[in-house]
């Protein structure tokens, strides 16, 4: 190694043999050096191995290469893993779930060798529909959660028509590759979640004549990355520049999740059941009022349609599922029974400061009504949480001989003073 470093007090490298000035730049370490290029060497032989290791993984019991967890989970169980996390909205977890089953059994479709390898599958991306407040992003993030796949949100209002000011479509490719930890084979892999995608529909039912610069444009841009394309991403985000070298990322196998409130769709839906059902043979029963909670489950294509979304997007977006406006014993299941229920979140805050914090039945019924009133949906019992609990989290401290704080009706509805218990004396 000697004869490589020191010749007549002259840098090499350790590995190559070339001297300092024949490369751009060296590193050193105890009694060794490497070179630029060698380090380029070694990167390509290392990612390549990483490349080729999945390959060579065992496959699960269902025969296919596991997608960043050990096995396959079947829909049935990626139902039950929703359910701990997410309280109600049956069908549209269902949904989901066969959704993202047959998405990664047709990334893995490749290894399966039969008489119809011929057959190509095609990918199933999704819209949830449903008021703010129902669970959309929190269905999406726990799914990505669940499978560990690299998952991001990316909000489709600040999207913008190539070439004008604000984010262009392939910045949302930009936040899974930070993600992913810039690993673009992982990111390939990854679910995106496209929230308010309900703001880019076009103003009126008209193609638009000029440019629609946050509407329909961003509807067109969309397009591509929905069905799959090679995309070049700026690592950094932000604007495309020429001096920026852009990442390609194929889009063909990530799940896209579109979500939105699309608030007035209650009335496009109920104007096409009424008109079908118009006359003096009319069944009063097939009439439908557009502030019934379940409208939105009779949701189709042509509503999106009328709605303002173009028919090449919604061809993207076969799955289609509505999810249901909270009722009071959703809201009241969302406050105590998930792993991340509000009501205990609020639970640790207080024993990390070695109190006991419970809330009375009393208590509990009227959050729910004072959140339903609000109607924001979950978001809601978050609100009258905080506003409740504000005074009382600012005080307690005062009292450093309290060990359990309850909380009652009348703390609730008229800020009255919760129930307080001292600790006990010790003997």
């Amino acid at each position: 190694m000697s004869n490589h470093q020191h010749d007549d007090d002259i840098i090499r490298c350790s590995f190559c043999g070339r001297t300092a000035h024949e490369v751009t730049s060296m590193v050193a370490g105890p009694d060794v050096y490497i070179c630029d290029r060698c380090i380029n060497d070694a990167s390509g032989i290392v990612s390549s191995d990483v490349t080729a290791a999945p390959r060579n993984k065992p496959t699960s019991a269902t025969g296919s290469r596991p997608t960043g967890s050990k096995r396959r989970l079947s829909p049935l169980e990626m139902k039950s893993a929703l359910d701990e996390y997410v309280v109600g909205q049956d069908h549209a977890k269902k949904a989901l779930s066969v959704a993202v089953y047959n998405h990664y059994k047709r990334i893995d479709s490749s290894e399966y060798y039969s008489e119809y390898q011929d057959v190509e599958l095609e990918k199933s991306n999704i819209l949830l529909i449903g008021p703010t407040g129902t669970g959309k992003t929190l269905l999406a993030k726990t799914l990505a959660r669940i499978l560990d796949v690299p998952f991001c949100i990316s909000d489709a209002t600040a999207l913008t028509e190539a070439g004008y000011v604000g984010e262009d479509v392939e910045s949302i490719l930009a936040n899974l590759l930070h993600a992913s930890d810039f690993n673009v084979e992982r990111a390939e892999r990854g679910i995106i979640y496209i929230d308010e995608v309900d703001k880019v529909a076009r103003k009126s039912d008209n193609a638009s004549i000029t440019r629609d610069v946050s509407g329909e444009g961003v509807q067109q841009a969309l397009l591509k990355i929905l069905e799959g394309t090679v995309a070049g991403v700026p690592p950094k985000g932000g604007r495309k520049h020429p001096e920026q070298s852009l990442i390609n990322i194929d889009t063909s196998n990530i799940l896209f999740i579109c979500g939105g409130a699309f608030d007035g769709l209650n009335e496009v839906i109920a104007s096409r059941i009424s008109s079908n059902s118009i006359g003096f043979t009319a069944d009063a029963k097939n009439k439908m009022d557009k502030f019934d909670p379940a409208i939105l489950q009779h949701v189709e294509p042509h509503d999106l349609v009328r709605f303002g979304l173009i028919p090449e997007l919604i061809g993207r977006l076969p799955v289609i599922s509505a999810l249901d406006n909270l009722s009071e014993d959703a809201m009241r299941n969302i406050l105590l029974e998930p792993k991340n229920a509000l009501l205990k979140q609020y639970k640790k805050l207080f024993s990390m400061d070695g109190m006991d914090l419970s809330f009375d039945e009393g208590a509990v019924t009227a959050i729910v009504k004072k959140a339903k009133s609000l109607g924001t949906g979950a978001r809601g019992l978050r609100a009258v949480l905080e506003d409740t609990m504000l005074e009382i989290m600012f005080d307690i401290h005062s009292h450093s001989n309290i060990a359990h704080c309850i909380i009652t009706r009348e703390t609730v509805e008229k800020k009255g003073q919760p129930i307080f218990e001292p600790k006990k004396a010790s003997a």
